[in-house]
């Protein structure tokens, strides 16, 4: 699918989406384009929208009004269970299936989309050797493993299928600050990210500038400015915006 004048769609675009929970707007009419190959951060505190955001670009939550494209397609004509295995998604302290193996963890949307077994064993092979992580944390439990260990294996499970589109909902918030920054330091560096859509939720300034192409500062439900990091930070569109920046 391509827009009018040929080219491709954004990868992602929602057009005056609003979802309101007992009465009140949490997400209030917001327009957005994120195009392909973007790190777009959504910024904020805790309450400002983000997080249902992010939730309502793979219908985990679903818009009261307007609509949200991936790839030019409606995603409220898309089956959701079919849909999310085409997008990536990585939350705190990883989310992993407690009783699956980290082995199973990671091949879960594969069979999902019938892989065959020897696919699915060298996809994994890539992915740890990707993430710097030994073979031997394949047969261990999600319990059996440090932080940080848990969070490239949610990386691992999201980048299996190779999807175009990954969301990270605080996915580092977990960690405490010394692995927080090296793991921060190796998504940046990772080639197998460096061509994927990502949209990133923190509330956290310095990964948001670290990590995004663009920011886009949020609250009550609204974006209050969007832009490149040192747009938000040099040239604050509101006092708002110049003290969440300098915190």
């Amino acid at each position: 699918m391509s827009t009018s004048d040929g080219s491709p769609p954004p990868a992602i675009c929602l057009t005056n989406v609003t979802k309101r929970y007992h009465n009140r707007a949490v997400v209030d009419d917001l327009t957005m384009t994120i195009p392909t190959g973007e790190t777009l951060v959504l910024l904020g505190t805790s309450g400002c929208g983000k997080t249902t955001t992010l939730k309502m670009l793979n219908r985990l939550i679903d818009a009261d009004a307007g609509t949200i494209e991936i790839n030019g397609m409606a995603i409220q004509e898309q089956e959701p269970h079919v849909l999310r295995r085409r997008i990536g998604y990585v939350i705190q302290d990883a989310g992993l299936f407690p009783h699956y193996s980290v082995a199973d963890n990671i091949a879960v949307v594969p069979r999902l989309l019938d892989w065959e077994t020897d696919r699915i064993r060298q996809r994994t092979q890539e992915l740890l050797t990707m993430l710097r992580l030994p073979d031997s944390v394949l047969t261990r439990f999600p319990d059996q493993l440090s932080g940080g260990q848990r969070q490239r294996i949610g990386l691992a499970r999201a980048l299996a299928a190779d999807p175009p589109i990954i969301l990270m909902d605080e996915p580092f918030g977990a960690l405490d600050p010394i692995t927080r920054a090296a793991i921060r330091r190796e998504f940046r560096e990772l080639e197998a990210l460096q061509q994927k859509t990502i949209v990133l939720v923190t509330h956290d300034v310095r990964e948001a500038i670290t990590l995004g192409d663009r920011i886009a500062l949020m609250d009550a439900g609204r974006i209050v400015q969007l832009g490149p990091p040192d747009q938000l930070r040099d040239y604050p569109a509101t006092d708002f915006v110049q003290e969440y920046m300098a915190l």
